[in-house]
């Protein structure tokens, strides 16, 4: 599984980031947790805010700082 976090590297993107891993390791899922910092690369997803959460290519949520609860139960 693929999980990308979206986001410049504010306070919201660093708790979704530890959030994600927080949930990955609950659920004893094997993950790749990438930060992508770079706006163009944000661009591709359309995303038009962040911090955003992306699983296999897909977004997942966006805006917002997900709980580790939220993303266990998309994961």
């Amino acid at each position: 599984m693929k999980i990308e976090i979206l986001g410049t590297g504010c306070a919201k993107c660093k708790t979704l980031y530890e959030n994600t891993r927080a949930a990955v390791q609950e659920k004893g899922i094997e993950a790749d947790i990438i930060k992508i910092e770079d706006i163009q690369s944000i661009m591709k997803y359309g995303v038009m805010s962040t911090p955003a959460l992306v699983v296999d290519g897909k977004v997942i949520f966006s805006g917002k700082t997900a709980s580790v609860g939220e993303i266990k139960g998309v994961l």
